[in-house]
Parts: structure tokens; sequence; C-alpha cells
């Protein structure tokens, strides 16, 4: 026996929230949650009550994550993090990191410089109460790789906020927040925000000390794939000739 497409419908928030922590980005956690509310109506039949259904479109979600995750320079290296907590004088100022912590933003900017897999398991089990067993299962690793996992996840979060002050330092006093503004770079370039937020990016990129060669280099990036455009560069005639009949429609109109 399956499950009803309406079955889904209480699953939808969670399922939201770990995409939206995962890539910290709402439009992609929208379309990944799209993308598995499709698939699990699609493959239904392939669902064995074997586990909750919660589960099984978490591993579903989970996986769709993983193909669509890239490494970014901003994540922690777990074993430099981890490195750091063997040695018997590294320590944090505990009441910093808790206040940052008690930050919605602080505490998203620092889940996002965890690297992939130690990010998913903090979330899986402090944000959304799953088992270490069920981590395992859903990540499909041993139950030590599991434990390892949220560890370092848990001590590379607590390194991240503690070295939140000096990232905010360089940017103190700097209008809007750098992934803000970067997030709206493109649309900007694009000459597609509306004056209000271009606005803010501007003054953002006028006080930023890490954002305007990230611009620039956008910029230049795209000036020089505008060199692509080869007006010799045309497809081969007799490829075009047999794309153009199979395009014709056909005697009924289709």
């Amino acid at each position: 026996m399956s499950f009803e497409p309406a079955d889904l419908v209480d699953h939808l928030d969670a399922l939201h929230r770990y995409a939206l922590g995962m890539t910290r980005d709402p439009d992609l956690a929208d379309d990944l949650v799209h993308d598995v509310v499709v698939r699990a109506i699609e493959r239904r039949d392939q669902y064995r009550h074997d586990a909750p259904l919660r589960h099984w479109l978490m591993r579903m979600l989970h996986n769709l994550t993983v193909d669509r995750a890239r490494r970014s320079q901003r994540e922690l290296l777990v074993d430099e993090v981890e490195e750091r907590w063997h040695d018997d004088h590294y320590t944090v100022e505990s009441d910093a990191v808790i206040a940052r912590a008690s930050s919605r933003e602080e505490l998203q900017d620092a889940l996002a410089r965890l690297p992939f897999a130690a990010r998913a398991a903090v979330l899986l089990h402090d944000v959304e109460q799953y088992r270490v067993i069920e981590i395992a299962e859903l990540q499909q690793i041993s139950l030590p790789a599991a434990k390892q996992r949220l560890r370092r996840g848990r001590m590379a979060l607590v390194t991240a906020l503690a070295e939140g002050e000096a990232r905010r330092t360089l940017t103190k006093g700097v209008p809007m927040r750098c992934w803000d503004a970067r997030q709206h770079v493109s649309d900007y370039m694009n000459g597609d925000l509306d004056a209000e937020i271009a606005a803010g990016v501007e003054a953002h990129l006028a006080a930023c000390p890490t954002c305007p060669p990230l611009y620039a280099a956008l910029v230049g990036v795209s000036d020089q794939l505008g060199t692509l455009r080869d007006p010799d560069s045309v497809i081969n005639p007799s490829v075009a000739d047999h794309l153009r009949s199979l395009l014709q429609p056909g005697p009924s109109g289709r």
C-alpha cells in the first residue's frame, strides 16, 4: 500500500526547513522540496512502510541536495577544526559564542560554513530531532560514521561562531550583509533589481572590503563569455534542415 498525495502536506515544513538549512537559498530550497514532492508522487508505489513517510521523504531530499551540493571556499575543514580541538590550549569565549548563536542570522551564517556532511548531521539531529541511528540510515553510512559527523559538525559550528567576531569586525558598519548583497548581484548586473535593493547593493559594494573584487570578477567573466558569441559558428546546414523537418507539424497539425 502506498500513500495519498495529500499525506505529503504534513511534511512540507520539515522538508523546507532542512532544505533551507542546507542551502541557505530560499529559491533553491523551494525547488528541492518541489522536486521531492514530484518524485514522491511518481514513486509512491515504491514506498514500503518499512520507515515513517517523513524519513523516506527526507532521504529523498538529502540525496537531491547531495546531487546539487558544491564545495564552498567558506567551508571550514573539519580535520583542521578537530586538530584545534585536540590542542589543550584551544578554547573560545563561550559567552560570545552563545550570544552569536542566539542571533538567527549569525547561526545560519556559521552553519553555512560547515562542510555538507557535517552540516546535514547537525541539522538532522539538533533541529529535526533525528536519532543518530536514523541519520546513519538516511545518509547510508555506519553508525560510528554518523556519530563522527555529528561530533565534528558541532565542533566546527562552535569554531565558526567563535571566528564570527573577527569576520564581523571587517564588515562593521557596512550596509547589508555580504550574502544578502551577493545573492542580488546577478540581478543587479542585469538591471533587474528595484531601486531600493539596488541602492543597498551599491552602498554595500562601496563599503565592504571583500565584495567589490567578487563583483568585478563577475562582471569581467561575464564580459569574456560574450566573446564566445562567434558569428561564424553556425549549425551544419544539413543538421539544421533535418531538425526543421522534425519540428514541422504533420498532417494532423501535431
